[in-house]
């Protein structure tokens, strides 16, 4: 819980920055002065001094007409400022409910546990009928819960829930399940396909949640 305390401690360009790099594949200068109504060489002085400390890195974006655009995104350096829900006692936790109750104990708590997250979702999205405002409805909820989660539109025109964090991620490495877990809990809240699809780059992991209007 770190960046949050920060944030609203220490209101300064260098945490609005990192909030919009963490949301984000990646920006340009521009895109940052434009969201935060800087100067281009104030936001560029930021931005290059953390790539200096190893917190941001830089790739260049081809573009139709003159040079490529710097893009610059997050290192995993940065990872420790962005809510965990995954800690050491969680996965001893876990590890001991599989010794004293057997091997299927920790997929029982952990479908127990997502039940109960998906409950609590449902109450709030009960009332949205259109399939785009149940998504803007979970990604605010899901944000909540540490997920900095938005509802997009890709490439091709369908809409899909990016999360530009996972509080539980260490959690899943150890129990994988978890994705189908994730994924079952949305199809069902949503009422459509979900494919989840993970993008990582540098310091950047986006979990894609592709949302397919013709299934439910």
């Amino acid at each position: 819980m770190i960046f949050p305390i920060l944030r609203d401690i220490l209101h300064t360009p260098v945490l609005d920055i990192i909030l919009h790099l963490k949301q984000s594949p990646g920006m340009t200068v521009k895109e940052l002065c434009a969201l935060m109504k800087m100067s281009y060489m104030g936001v560029k002085q930021h931005c290059d001094a953390m790539v200096e400390k190893g917190y941001l890195d830089t790739w260049r974006h081809p573009v139709p007409h003159g040079r490529p655009e710097k893009i610059y995104r997050l290192t995993n350096r940065l990872d420790p400022l962005f809510p965990s829900a995954t800690t050491d006692h969680l996965l001893e936790m876990l590890t001991h409910a599989e010794r004293l109750f057997g091997l299927t104990a920790p997929e029982k708590l952990l479908y127990a546990f997502f039940a109960s997250k998906a409950e609590r979702y449902a109450k709030n999205i009960a009332m949205e009928t259109e399939l785009e405002n149940r998504a803007l409805v979970l990604a605010r909820l899901r944000t909540l819960d540490g997920c900095m989660s938005m509802v997009e539109v890709s490439g091709t025109g369908g809409l899909r829930l990016v999360d530009y964090h996972c509080p539980y991620g260490d959690l899943m490495k150890q129990y994988p399940l978890i994705q189908e877990i994730e994924c079952e809990m949305l199809e069902r809240l949503l009422g459509c396909g979900v494919e989840r699809e993970v993008d990582e780059h540098s310091g950047l992991k986006r979990i894609i949640f592709s949302l397919n209007r013709t299934e439910t």
